[in-house]
């Protein structure tokens, strides 16, 4: 059985910061990660970041994951890769299944003062006649196929979407050598920042609002049409309104939802926002679940940005150094109240209100919780 400090369980930009955090005031964590490539969403963000310049406004994400990668190396960050953390038992043991490097598996028992679940997201579906034929995925599936694989999924593409997520990678995918056919949005308007949107539209690319997709057909195993349809206020589809559109790729950009299940089967206590991308996992200022020594940062614990989980991660790792006796508490508090101001500013701008409740009121809950409520 391995013996650490600090486990932290994903290697995305939530997992790294908090790793980065911890090891400056002496913490020597290991990271594990289900992934052949450390990184996370970093590797798969190739356009430069918005925001100030404390959060590297102008920076790619891939090149902020390349310093991030440094960072750990240069502080003695321990990185196990191809490596799935598997079950949670007893308290504090996680059970791992590690690829080594002859290509055989070996199960790893490793015993944790604390833990951090860094797990990041997973996609959302939309169903459909034919949402499971070949040719139909997830934009982040498709962004990670030319990103971080080189491989074109498809050549003529429709994006389900305009969320953030949907208009990036459409505009990725057209870097690539994709044509876009359109985007669909069932909202009457996109939902994503206009600078990206306007991308697209000065490339000629049609967003259709107000549309979704009623029925995919194939060619030989393999989608070779979308039929869209205007939505009604009830969200039936306006007869006669249904446009056919000769597509071989079909990407839903539909939304995330937190990848929680360590947290659940941990035992944390749960909460329930749509602005948080569901069912998340309660934490209190320090990032710290309801189970004694695990913390949670990223998507993980709501769905917002590369950025809040940087600043997230900062957090849990600072809060772990104080917890293992690294940092003193008046240093912690203090480079803590620091990130939440610095999270405050992000969460301004676009729905910025309404991911700042939706924090606050997880932060409430756990409060409910461990004070003996409901």
């Amino acid at each position: 059985m391995k013996t650490v400090e600090m486990l932290i369980i994903g290697s995305g930009p939530a997992g790294l910061s908090a790793a980065i955090e911890a090891a400056k005031a002496g913490v020597r964590p290991l990271i594990v990660d289900a992934n052949p490539k450390v990184g996370g969403q970093l590797f798969k963000q190739i356009h430069k970041f918005f925001g100030s310049s404390m959060h590297r406004a102008g920076t790619r994400g891939m090149n902020i994951g390349k310093i991030f990668l440094e960072q750990c190396n240069e502080l003695g960050v321990e990185i196990w890769q191809d490596c799935l953390a598997m079950g949670y038992y007893e308290g504090n043991v996680v059970a791992v299944d590690r690829r080594l490097e002859d290509g055989t598996h070996k199960l790893f028992e490793i015993q944790a003062k604390t833990i951090v679940i860094a797990t990041g997201a997973s996609e959302n579906s939309v169903r459909f006649p034919g949402w499971t034929l070949p040719g139909v995925m997830g934009a982040g599936a498709a962004q990670t196929m030319i990103n971080y694989n080189r491989v074109l999924p498809g050549k003529k593409v429709l994006m389900i979407g305009s969320g953030n997520v949907g208009l990036i990678v459409s505009y990725q995918l057209m870097q690539a050598g994709a044509e876009i056919v359109g985007i669909v949005e069932a909202l009457p308007k996109i939902n994503g920042y206009a600078v990206h949107a306007a991308k697209l539209v000065r490339e000629g690319v049609p967003i259709y609002t107000g549309y979704t997709v009623v029925q995919a057909t194939a060619e030989k195993e393999r989608v070779n049409k979308a039929i869209i349809g205007k939505v009604n206020p009830d969200w039936s589809i306006v007869p006669g309104s249904e446009i056919a559109l000769d597509v071989d790729t079909i990407c839903m950009g539909a939304g995330m939802k937190p990848l929680s299940g360590f947290a659940h089967m941990a035992g944390c206590a749960f909460t329930f926002d749509r602005f948080l991308g569901g069912r998340a996992p309660v934490h209190n200022e320090k990032m710290e679940t309801t189970v004694s020594g695990i913390y949670v940062a990223g998507d993980s614990t709501g769905i917002e940005e590369a950025n809040t989980a940087i600043e997230e991660g900062k957090i849990a790792g600072t809060a772990i150094a104080e917890r293992l006796g690294y940092l003193d508490p008046k240093d912690a508090d203090a480079a803590c109240t620091a990130a939440w101001e610095r999270l405050a500013g992000l969460r301004q701008g676009h729905n910025g209100d309404i991911r700042t409740r939706a924090k606050e009121g997880q932060i409430a809950k756990y409060r409910e919780i461990m004070e003996g409520g409901n």
